[in-house]
């Protein structure tokens, strides 16, 4: 597909209309059928329809032509948006309607009255012009509320061609914008990316078979060999590349545009703005960073940090021209950087949300090469986890932000910041990406000239990145073989204190679930205990501050039932004298009304069972899930029947003995499709084995249920070796929907 193929079929869909008007008997005088929108660009792709409106001149009635002009253009089968108004009409619907407003800048005339279409075109754009900076306010509202709705085109897993971040849409506003001679943008490029934009989406037309603008998941392989691509992996960088290239562009000239409408209507523009030094060889002009008069790129290695730093601190645009020039003309920084080079660095990552549009400049004028040639590697990479909303390389920049407001936390705020740019440096290959990161991150550092005892920080933290979170939700925090897990790796005070707040900035930076108030208290309350641990010099837990207390009803045999109001859900407390099957029936109570279970931590306190559980339901009642479980432990619900597991499942669950996790318990760690009763499952099939559940640690990414169970033998510690394979058999057999007993066969 391509512009030739697109002029093709405007071509034929001109002549339809043309021949329409004219066999409707349409005149040369006061009556004209224009084109707007898309079909007025001359973008048609294969399945669009034909916007057009019949316009008539004051006085003038079309008559017949009104009625008869549509049925040769729906006998041919061709989808048609028409309109029927006078001149004054299309003037009216333009300033009531944003949306109409910029279609109608695209008129083309298609038969009829050419003067009549020629005037309405240049009403609509002097009309346009006349009324901008009033109306630009609401259009930004409307572009903006499209995003938050829709998402980024570069970032989507089904990428939404027209209407997302970065699409076709924002392409067409960007040329409404230019429109108003308010502001301008680089017309060569926005053109070409466009174009390119228009390829795909003519080709995922082609392949859906119908009018689509998505790009689902097994089409990238069919776009790589029509786009002339390697494989689904090129395509897919291909398309999130123009998108990003266009939405560079879109919040560059956002930006312009807030600059012209903050200035006062009788202030005239000037033809060269003042300059104002803001560092060395860099000034700010009209809202941008440039180069003053003093600057000598090819003499200063440092200029372009220096630049960059300058934008992000200030939270104003690098100009692309700048950052081009730089990209040209700075000699490479030497190997190690200068103590300033470094500085610019971490004063350009620590710049918050000023960090993006610089970043994004530096990446699309090349500049970035010179700082971080690294970057290739994971630049437009796909995150493989659902949990994650952004490419691999945008997810780290969002990570660097979320850290920047972190600093005052550690002693060493350029530690963080170079750890949360490098932390996923390792992505992209076969290695976990952890591992693979840690020498890539040393050998950086190196370059950048940090002093050896803070390669290794930055190296370790890294290496670690992932330590608090994957412990703190799937081991038992009170076990000394969790606290020297992380003791044992991460053996610093200050190294801890890096470590908890990289954790937090990147889970942050993946997405709201990521950091939930459940998550950040488990991080948190380990990283608590394993400080304490350090500073004892020993590595025996803590006590939990978190441990609740036992009301005097649950003393007496009964059980407690608390719920607490959260974020789109509720939080769950429930206390019982300790059993085996305890659990199980805790769970059952919340399965059997389909409640999801987003996460819970179970242990057990002077004898009784205490359990917490996040779920994804608002307005619980206690008494009615006091009732539930009544019935549940009277007999008179039975779970197994109502809770039995489907029959097929795509992926076979996963059901494992980590022998390495705990000295004092048996830690069975299972992975399983999200849905009700997988904890059930798991725990009935425990308690029939008289296995009791002393700690559990449930949790859910995207679609995955990873649950942890600190497993012993009843009054005893864990499990020999072959009571712990029989528990992995009966909870793996519960969970792929076999009798109890059943043998692997």
């Amino acid at each position: 597909m391509s512009a030739p193929e697109r002029a093709r079929r405007t071509d034929e869909a001109d002549a339809l209309c043309v021949k329409a008007y004219d066999a409707a008997g349409g005149g040369d005088t006061g009556l004209a059928l224009v084109a707007v929108g898309g079909f007025g660009r001359g973008e048609l792709a294969p399945y669009s329809d034909l916007d057009v409106v019949l316009v008539s001149d004051e006085g003038v009635d079309p008559g017949e032509v009104a009625q008869s002009i549509w049925y040769p253009l729906w006998d041919s089968g061709t989808t048609i948006d028409h309109a029927v108004r006078t001149f004054d009409e299309m003037v009216t619907a333009a300033s009531g309607d944003l949306r109409v407003a910029l279609g109608l800048l695209d008129i083309r005339h298609l038969a009829g009255d050419p003067s009549l279409t020629l005037r309405l075109r240049t009403t609509m754009l002097a009309h346009w012009r006349r009324h901008a900076r009033d109306r630009l306010p609401a259009l930004q509202d409307n572009v903006r509320g499209r995003h938050r709705l829709v998402g980024e085109l570069a970032h989507l897993s089904v990428p939404d061609l027209k209407e997302a971040e970065g699409g076709l849409r924002d392409s067409i506003v960007l040329k409404a914008l230019v429109a108003t001679w308010l502001v301008d943008v680089p017309h060569v490029e926005l053109e070409r990316s466009r174009h390119e934009l228009l390829d795909v989406r003519d080709l995922v037309q082609t392949i859906a078979g119908r009018s689509s603008d998505r790009v689902t998941p097994e089409m990238w392989t069919d776009l790589a060999a029509g786009l002339g691509l390697a494989d689904a992996r090129s395509a897919q960088v291909h398309v999130r590349e123009l998108g990003r290239r266009i939405t560079h562009l879109s919040r560059l000239t956002w930006r312009r545009v807030d600059d012209v409408l903050a200035r006062p209507t009788s202030v005239r523009t000037v033809r060269r703005p003042a300059l104002t030094p803001v560092a060395a060889g860099v000034a700010l002009a009209g809202g941008e960073i440039v180069l003053d008069a003093k600057a000598r790129p090819s003499e200063d290695p440092v200029l372009l940090l220096r630049a960059a730093a300058a934008a992000a601190q200030l939270d104003v645009v690098l100009a692309p021209p700048t950052a081009a020039r730089l990209a040209r003309e700075s000699p490479p920084l030497p190997d190690p950087w200068p103590a300033e080079a470094r500085q610019e660095l971490v004063k350009l990552l620590a710049s918050g949300r000023g960090l993006l549009p610089v970043w994004e400049t530096l990446e699309e004028t090349g500049a970035l090469a010179m700082i971080l040639p690294e970057w290739e590697r994971i630049r437009l990479l796909p995150h493989a986890s659902a949990i994650h909303r952004f490419t691999v390389d945008r997810h780290v920049v969002e990570t660097c932000v979320e850290a920047a407001s972190l600093i005052r936390t550690v002693a060493r705020p350029d530690v963080l910041m170079v750890a949360a740019l490098l932390h996923d440096i390792g992505k992209g290959g076969l290695t976990e990406h952890s591992v693979a990161g840690e020498p890539i991150a040393r050998e950086i550092a190196r370059r950048m000239g940090f002093e050896e005892e803070s390669v290794e920080l930055i190296a370790t933290l890294v290496r670690w990145h992932l330590l608090l979170s994957e412990t703190a939700t799937t081991r038992d925090p009170d076990d000394p073989s969790t606290i020297e897990r992380v003791a044992s790796r991460i053996t610093s005070v200050e190294a801890l204190a890096l470590l908890t707040a990289l954790t937090e900035a990147d889970a942050k930076a993946a997405s709201a679930p990521a950091w939930s108030s459940w998550r950040a208290g488990l991080i948190t309350g380990l990283s608590r205990r394993i400080k304490a641990a350090l500073d004892a010099g020993t590595t025996m837990p803590v006590v939990d501050p978190s441990e609740v207390e036992i009301p005097r009803s649950v003393r007496k045999g009964g059980i407690s039932v608390s719920v607490e109001p959260v974020a789109d859900g509720s939080r769950v407390t429930l206390i019982a004298p300790d059993r085996v099957g305890l659990l199980a029936d805790f769970a059952a109570m919340f399965a059997l009304r389909r409640i999801q279970i987003r996460a819970a931590r179970v242990w057990a306190q002077e004898g009784f069972g205490v359990s917490v559980w996040e779920v994804a339901e608002e307005d619980l009642d206690a008494g009615y899930l006091h009732d539930k479980y009544d019935a549940i432990v009277a007999g008179r619900l039975d779970p197994a029947e109502r809770l039995r597991p489907p029959s097929a499942t795509t992926l076979a669950p996963s059901v494992q003995v980590r022998a390495d996790a705990s000295a004092l318990s048996t830690v069975l760690e299972v992975r399983a499709a999200d849905r009700p009763g997988v904890v059930y499952l798991v725990c009935a099939a425990l308690a029939r084995l008289d296995v009791a559940v002393r700690s559990a640690h449930v949790d859910t990414l995207g679609p995955q249920a990873v649950d942890v169970f600190y497993l012993q033998e009843a009054g005893a510690g864990a499990l020999p070796d072959q009571r712990a394979a029989e528990a992995a058999h009966a909870v793996r057999a519960a969970l792929a929907g076999e009798e109890p007993g059943a043998t692997a066969g």
